[in-house]
């Protein structure tokens, strides 16, 4: 699944940007699921006295609205990135207005003063309104997704990888880097993604069939104390796999 990030000022062109890059992708058959962040701290779906505002106010802590044409479950928390990408699996996953990851991210803006405030290690691109004045910004590429969205999505395919795991920067670093340094890195040719040591675990753990990124250090802990148990059993193989499914 591969994850980018679009953020810039209200009105500099995120939302539409964002549209127009959604139908082109949804044209070179590609499926696409967006998460959009909400700056306003006053948010919220529900509304005061709904009956599901009741359940919640009754001690819910999970809430689900079931209707005829969608579903919407309400967390009684702010969820992280990586928690809410456990819910989609498509080809590419759209951020809108997200900062706090590591994944690849174009930036739209009004002006140059605006991307600044913005840029990082990890801008692949410029777009949004000043993407009509100006071709280019220290280097990025500064495109339309209004006149000129063919050539955006070509670099999105070429730019955007499969999602990092995107640790806490002192959790890991066994590759050298932190994911946003190795994610910086892979934009600049200098990296491959296939350099996360995490693709490669020695253990592998599921819930519900959801495989969940480990650090060495907690991979370590899990192997022994596993092994531990199990070696002492009857047909237990120093080389063989082993394989523990608990279900609750």
């Amino acid at each position: 699944m591969k994850v980018f990030s679009v953020i810039g000022i209200t009105d500099s062109g995120k939302t539409t940007t964002i549209e127009h890059i959604i139908k082109e992708l949804k044209k070179r058959n590609y499926s696409v699921g967006t998460v959009k962040h909400i700056h306003f701290h006053g948010f919220k779906m529900d509304v005061e006295g709904t009956n599901t505002d009741r359940h919640k106010k009754a001690g819910s802590s999970l809430v689900t609205a079931r209707g005829e044409y969608e579903t919407d479950i309400l967390f009684q928390q702010k969820l992280s990135i990586n928690e809410i990408l456990n819910f989609y699996n498509h080809d590419f996953v759209i951020l809108e207005g997200a900062r706090d990851t590591c994944a690849p991210k174009i930036v739209t803006a009004h002006d140059e003063e605006a991307i600044e405030e913005r840029l990082d290690e990890t801008t692949f691109a410029v777009s949004g309104r000043i993407a009509d004045t100006i071709n280019e910004y220290k280097g990025l590429p500064a495109i339309s997704a209004v006149k000129d969205i063919e050539k955006l999505v070509d670099l999105i395919e070429e730019k955007v990888f499969d999602r990092l795991p995107d640790m806490k920067d002192e959790c890991c670093k066994k590759c050298g880097y932190t994911c946003k340094e190795l994610c910086s890195l892979i934009l600049k040719g200098k990296a491959e993604r296939g350099d996360c040591i995490l693709d490669e675990q020695k253990v592998v753990l599921k819930i519900n069939g959801k495989e969940i990124k480990m650090v060495p250090f907690v991979q370590k802990v899990l192997f022994n104390s596993v092994e531990s148990i199990v070696k002492e059993l009857e047909g237990y193989n120093e080389n063989g796999d082993i394989e523990i499914c608990i279900r609750k």
